[in-house]
């Protein structure tokens, strides 16, 4: 039994969703409803990059930058876990039809609703 050994850039749905998931994160850290918590993620993971102190020294030749990217991924899906839903589903319908970047719409409280009842003690 032989092991196939692929490059995971002849994967394009892997770097495909990676560059996706780059435009959401850019589009999300615009928006005025993502928290400022959630919005210090990628500031850090951008820290760690250009910081001299690694996990894994960058002298290393090839583990040193796998160490980088890997600190990358993980802050990039941190991000986009720490945002609200509905904003990563206003961004992503955006993306997908196209429309250049706005922010979402807040929500007046005409709007909302509270659905309740009455009781006189």
């Amino acid at each position: 039994m032989a092991v196939r050994t692929t490059s995971w850039l002849t994967r394009p749905g892997l770097l495909r969703t990676v560059l996706s998931h780059l435009r959401l994160a850019l589009r999300l850290l615009r928006e005025p409803s993502v928290p400022l918590l959630a919005k210090a993620v990628p500031l850090l993971t951008g820290l760690y990059v250009i910081s001299p102190l690694d996990f894994v020294p960058d002298l290393l030749p090839v583990v040193g930058q796998l160490d980088d990217l890997t600190i990358i991924l993980v802050g990039l899906e941190t991000f986009l876990r720490l945002c609200p839903v509905n904003a990563s589903a206003f961004h992503r319908d955006a993306i997908a039809q196209g429309r250049p970047y706005s922010p979402m719409s807040p929500v007046s409280p005409a709007d909302e609703v509270i659905d309740a009842e009455y009781r006189r003690g």
